[in-house]
This record gives structure tokens, C-alpha cells and sequence, in this order.
């Protein structure tokens, strides 16, 4: 057993991953998650999109006017986003088939049909994408394109991108209109192929989709969001399987739906007012704050493994601008909550809302099993009309907007969370000393630590005279120590045991003999145990600025400089005015504005819970602050 897990009593062995009941996960031994927990690294998959080429096509007017009839008009902006592969990997561990849902640690998340529509801009709602199957590109290519391409660029009924680009990449601006359609019909298919359909060949894309572009007004009444989100679960549902070593489909949208829900993995943004802009990948194209760190799969493995609720945004497009949405996708965001079937050609896949309410701002509930179904897949053979064979599928989907989940079945996130880990696989790496659950067996140490924090400012705040003070100086003092009583009344009770001289060694308070009550009045029991106002006079502390409380509620963080060791058995007393010594060994030692501290700016509570890796301290925090720097800069700010 690892010395690491003998420290905490926690034999790795020893803990069951889950799920305890496999109801729901039924097919936990074919998932990656078993391999990585057997030790067997796949390392990161190999992610198929290719959009880098996408640029080099020349739209002439009339194109871009038949791209937007046909539905792609936001699509075509989305410029190439650099893929974090190993990052995607670790949210594939994570995806689980029998339910189309990311099983995280805080619950159930899912990309859903709204996702698609806000941000890359397809439409969500409209006939399905379904067609007719090829296994021959010849035929097709001539009908649609007016060529036809080479054997070499060809294999199946699959025709190579980089031919198309070559072949199609510059309309003539005088060209007549029949070859004006001919070349927009392959950059659509060059589009799709790139992005929301891409496969995993690398360089190949279906002809099937040809056929659907015959039409450019048609064209542009089919629900390609769905569609686009069908492809994903399908790819991603093959990624997570313990066999696979390539992922395709619209990585792009997983990675930025990730981006917009989770703080892990998130590039820091410039500020830019395009970030804002329809559609709303477009706030993650590249605009990045200093020097991108790239990590491995095992990274944010234990990142996924360690998420807290306060690294989930629920509903990230709250504070967005509806002005910046079209009215054509404004009005079908309802389909975000719909229990439907996803149609994609041969690819359907449930939709299912139900399990991720939080999502759309409603309480969590405990769903309904999965009814399981059959995938089905086109084979081999040519000219078959799937929509012969996706009769249940098609009914589903065509009855969507009748199946618009409440959230009438909410629970408290007690019991659901009680439901949720008996059913899920709580974790896919084994547990390291930084993982979330050592840190659960680690609890009531850190709580000690934070009890003893604040202990010391409550005694300072209760040491502190008011004897010649403003009145907003003893608001301030008063609302320190009020603040304070009432977090420690929270961590530990109302009657609070403090040291009147509280003694540091490395940080920790030194136990003491004699101690002193502070009941709920909040005054000093030792009159010869204070602070003199010569200490505290000329000081202005804002209250408005320095508050103490949980994490609940926006907070403001006092940024502490690591200074030098208080020496032991060093007291505070009382000095008279100018008669302080210059060598006090508690002088606060600040950043580059030299002994003067700064207060900063406000922080709320994600904020607090975003540093990397083990999550321990705010990512402003350069270290973790001990009891006696705490102490430390309340004495500097007593002596302003």
C-alpha cells in the first residue's frame, strides 16, 4: 500500500470505482474507465476534425447567399480552434452510452440540443437528416458536382476532402449558375466533412450528403443541429469504449461546451467585445492571456475526478445578450428540454434532458431507467432509404415538441446525489493523495486549520480598544468581530475557547496553559490583554471591503506575502504611542509596493474553488497562508 494512502488509512484496493448498482451502467466492463483502472493507458485519442483548410475556400457573393439558404450561415464563421486532445480524452473517460451523459462526480451533464443552437448556430428543429445510402461515389459526384474525381481520391462511397478543395476551392466570380451551385454543393460537403460529420479516416467524407444539397431552400429546412449532435454521442459513445484510440465528430462544439460549463482545462481570454458574438464558440477562437500550459489525459483525469459544484457553470448563458440571438434559433431553444430521438442517416440517438435538469435551472430529479434500444448502423449495401428503418426513430422525432420536460419530479441535491453515486462510476483514475476523495478523508484536519484561523482574528477583533476611535472605525471593528463569531459559530458552536496571547512556531498556534472564553458578548475576559488605540489609530479599514465569510456569498480575499517567522512566545501587548521598537519582529513583509497591504478586489465563490490541480487554496494564492501570516498582516493593519 502506498505510504501516501497508509497517511489517510485508505488501502487504493480497497475502494469500489462503482457503480454499486449497475442497472444503469450495465455496460461498465466494455467502458475505458475498467481498462484505466486495470492500469491500461490508451493514452490520448487521436481527435479527427479539419477545419485548418477551411479558410482557403473563396466564396464569391451568390455562394455565400446559397450557404446561408441552406442553413449554414454561422457555421461557415466559425474559424479553426486549436483541439486539446488530451483534455477531450479525459471527458470521453467520462461519457457513458447507456444514458448519452457525462457521468461527473456533482451528477449528470450532457451536451443537449440548446448547446448545439447557441453555439455553433445550426438550426435544432426541422425535418430530420435522412436519406439515401451510397457505396459508389461516381454517380453521384457527376449528378451533384458535374465531375467526376479520380479513383485515388475515392474509396467506398467516400470522397477525399483534399480533392474537393482542389477542385472547387475558387469559383469564378462570372461563372454561370449551374457551376456556382456545383461548387457550393462541395463546400458544404467539404463543411460538414470537416466539422459536424467528420470521421474517422482523417481526410474522407460521405457522398450521402450530396443528395441533400440539391435543393439550397430545402436544404435549409433540415434540423443539421440535430443531426450534429446524433454524430457526436455516436463518436462519442465509440471513444469511450476500451478498444478505441480515434474520436470524430464536432470536437470543436465538445470542447467548448466543456469550456463554457466546467472551469477545468479553460483557456484565460483577453478581453475582446466579439467574445460575445452569435455563434458563441466564437469567444473561445484563440484570444488567449499569456503562455497556454499544456497537460496529459492523467491531468485532468484526476481534474474530472476531483470536480466540486463550485467548477460547474449550470447556466452559462444567463448573462449573455438575447439581442445577439436569432430570432430563428431563439424560438426553438425550447427543444433543449425535449425526450427525443437524434436522427443523423443511420445514427439515432436518445436526447434525454430528464437527467440533467440543473442544466436548464430546475432541481435535479432521479430519471426513469433507460429503455434500451438497438443502434443501428447502414451496412454495406447501396440505395437503401433508411427512413424505411427508422419508423419508432422517426415517430420520436417528430413528436418532439410534445415531450418538453419539467421539472415537476425535483428532488433535494441530498437525495439525488444519494441515488446518483450508487449508480455511477465515481471514479475512472484511482484515487491519488490529491483526488477528491482523500480530500473528503482529509476534511476535519483542514476544518481544524480553519477553525484556528479564524480564532486568532476573532481575538484580534475582540483585543482591539475602542477608546478614541471614529465611529466607523468601531462599525468596522465591530463588524470583523461579528463576522467572525458567526463563521466560528458555524464551524464549532457558539462558545469559543481563545488564547489571550496567542504564541506561532512555523505557523501553528503553541497550546497554552492559561486561555480565555469569548462568549457571545465578544469582550476581552483578561483587562491587561488588549490592543491600545496608539496601535490603531490613523488606520482606515473599509468595511465594505473586508468582509469574513463562506464561501456562499462573494467574498474579498486579502493577498498575503509570505513574511518572516514570529518569533515563539512573542505577545501582544500594549505600547505606548511612539515608543515602539524598530526591530518588531512582526512587521509585515508585502509585495512590491513595499509594507503598505493591499486590499483586492472581489472574488466570488467560483472563483475561490478554481485553483488547479488539488483546488486547495484561491488561484491568487501563491502558497498556502498559515495561521501566523494570517495574524501577521492583522497586526500590520492595526498599526497603520
Amino acid at each position: 500500500m502506498d505510504s501516501d494512502f497508509e497517511s489517510t488509512g485508505v488501502d487504493s484496493d480497497e475502494v469500489n470505482p462503482g457503480p454499486v448498482d449497475k442497472s444503469v451502467l450495465y455496460d461498465q466492463e466494455k467502458h475505458v474507465s475498467s481498462a484505466v483502472w486495470e492500469g491500461q493507458e490508451r493514452g490520448a485519442l487521436r481527435c479527427h476534425e479539419h477545419t485548418s483548410k477551411l479558410g482557403e475556400w473563396r466564396l464569391t457573393k451568390r455562394q455565400l447567399e446559397l450557404v446561408d439558404k441552406a442553413g449554414f450561415r454561422y457555421l461557415r464563421l466559425i474559424p479553426s480552434i486549436s483541439l486539446d486532445n488530451p483534455f477531450i480524452s479525459a471527458l470521453v473517460e467520462r461519457w457513458r452510452t447507456e444514458t448519452n451523459t457525462f457521468h461527473f462526480t456533482v451528477g449528470e451533464m450532457t451536451v443537449t440540443l440548446k448547446d448545439v443552437a447557441l453555439l455553433i448556430g445550426l438550426s435544432i428543429d426541422g425535418e430530420p437528416v435522412l436519406g439515401v445510402t451510397y457505396t459508389s461515389c461516381q454517380r453521384v459526384c457527376e449528378m451533384f458536382l458535374g465531375r467526376v474525381p479520380e479513383s485515388r481520391y475515392m474509396s467506398g462511397g467516400m470522397v477525399k476532402l483534399s480533392w474537393l478543395k482542389e477542385s472547387f476551392s475558387q469559383c469564378p466570380e462570372d461563372a454561370p449558375m449551374e457551376e456556382i451551385e456545383c461548387h457550393t454543393r462541395a463546400y458544404l460537403l467539404y463543411l460538414v466533412g470537416s466539422t459536424i460529420f467528420s470521421t474517422t479516416t482523417g481526410n474522407k467524407v460521405p457522398v450521402m450528403y450530396l443528395p441533400l444539397f440539391e435543393d439550397f431552400d430545402k436544404a435549409g429546412k433540415y434540423a443539421w443541429g440535430a443531426a450534429a449532435l446524433a454524430f457526436l454521442y455516436r463518436a462519442l459513445g465509440k471513444a469511450s469504449l476500451r478498444s478505441q484510440s480515434t474520436i470524430s465528430g464536432c470536437l470543436t462544439l465538445l470542447q467548448c461546451w466543456s469550456y463554457y460549463r466546467l472551469n477545468i482545462g479553460r483557456p484565460k481570454l483577453k478581453e475582446d467585445p466579439s467574445r460575445d458574438h452569435f455563434p458563441f464558440v466564437l469567444r473561445w477562437k484563440g484570444k488567449q492571456s499569456g503562455v497556454a500550459v499544456k497537460h496529459d489525459v492523467a491531468f485532468y483525469r484526476n481534474a474530472l475526478d476531483s470536480l466540486k459544484p463550485c467548477d460547474v457553470e449550470w447556466l452559462p448563458y444567463k448573462d449573455i445578450d438575447s439581442m445577439e440571438i436569432p430570432e430563428s434559433i431563439k424560438s426553438s431553444l425550447i427543444l433543449g428540454r425535449s425526450k427525443t430521438m437524434l436522427i443523423c442517416f443511420d445514427k439515432a440517438e436518445r436526447h434525454l434532458p430528464d437527467r440533467c435538469l440543473r442544466q436548464h435551472g430546475m432541481f435535479p430529479s432521479i430519471p426513469k431507467d433507460v429503455q434500451q434500444w438497438e443502434r443501428k448502423s447502414r451496412g454495406v449495401d447501396s440505395g437503401v432509404d433508411l427512413s424505411l428503418k427508422m419508423e419508432s426513430e422517426l415517430n420520436e422525432w417528430m413528436n418532439r415538441r410534445l415531450n418538453i420536460v419539467g421539472g415537476d419530479d425535483g428532488v433535494k441535491e441530498s437525495e439525488y446525489m444519494d441515488w446518483y453515486l450508487n449508480i455511477t462510476r465515481k471514479f475512472v483514475g484511482r484515487p491519488t493523495p490529491t483526488s477528491q476523495f482523500l480530500k473528503t478523508v482529509r476534511f476535519r484536519t483542514k476544518n481544524k486549520r480553519m477553525s484556528a484561523g479564524l480564532r486568532n482574528i476573532a481575538y484580534l477583533a475582540d483585543a482591539f480598544s475602542t477608546k478614541g476611535l471614529n465611529p466607523q472605525q468601531i462599525e468596522s471593528i465591530t463588524r470583523i468581530r461579528d463576522t467572525a463569531r458567526h463563521c466560528l459559530g458555524d464551524q464549532i458552536g457558539d462558545a469559543i475557547r481563545v488564547s489571550t496571547t496567542p504564541h506561532f512556531e512555523d505557523g501553528k498556534m503553541l497550546e497554552e496553559n492559561q486561555s480565555m472564553v469569548r462568549e457571545t458578548s465578544g469582550k476581552c475576559k483578561s483587562k491587561d490583554d488588549f490592543i491600545g488605540q496608539s496601535q490603531f489609530c490613523g488606520a482606515t479599514i473599509e468595511d465594505e471591503k473586508l468582509q469574513l465569510c463562506h464561501g456562499d456569498s462573494e467574498v474579498d480575499h486579502l493577498p498575503i506575502e509570505p513574511g518572516k517567522r514570529v518569533r515563539k512566545k512573542q505577545s501582544v501587548r500594549r505600547k505606548p504611542v511612539g515608543k515602539r521598537k524598530k526591530d518588531d519582529s512582526t512587521q509585515y513583509h508585502g509585495a512590491s509596493r513595499g509594507d503598505e497591504p493591499q486590499l483586492a478586489g472581489k472574488v466570488d465563490q467560483t472563483q475561490l474553488c478554481r485553483a488547479e490541480v488539488d483546488h486547495s487554496q484561491p488561484q491568487h494564492a501563491d502558497r498556502p497562508i498559515s495561521d501566523s501570516q494570517l495574524i501577521t498582516y492583522s497586526r500590520k493593519v492595526a498599526r497603520m
